[in-house]
């Protein structure tokens, strides 16, 4: 099976050696997002919404570059370093998908790069 590099200077650059997401067949797979400002590649300053909120406009933006939209994606992992925030994450998601939502996991890690409080990765089918 072939695979797809998507890329887009909407979302931020890979800061390793990864792609922002891979399509094979009519499924793409997500890098996890974490809140970087594309333009400057920095964390984005704010509280655990303004960061989910910064990690679900790039996840659309690398949607978007696939060829599809978040009410194509299957599949979410949320990363969070304080499950504390469980809530706010939820209320924020919910800005951004409507039902039937997609499958998820929430899972609580000690850190995430640059020091971010949220990652969230992701799995789309496509049509």
């Amino acid at each position: 099976m072939s695979r797809s590099i998507i890329s887009t200077d909407k979302a931020p650059a890979a800061i390793g050696p990864y792609s922002q997401a891979v399509q094979a067949g009519n499924t793409v797979y997500f890098s996890g997002q974490i809140p970087l400002d594309p333009a400057t590649g920095n964390l984005i300053e704010g509280d655990i919404a303004a960061q989910t909120r910064r990690v679900f406009d790039n996840l659309t933006a690398v949607a978007e570059a696939a060829g599809g939209s978040l009410a194509k994606i299957v599949r979410v992992g949320i990363y969070v370093t304080d499950l504390a925030n469980f809530a706010t994450v939820n209320q924020v998601m919910a800005e951004y998908f409507q039902a039937p939502f997609p499958a998820r996991s929430t899972i609580e890690v000690s850190g995430l790069p640059k020091a971010a409080q949220v990652e969230v990765d992701a799995v789309m089918v496509l049509d």
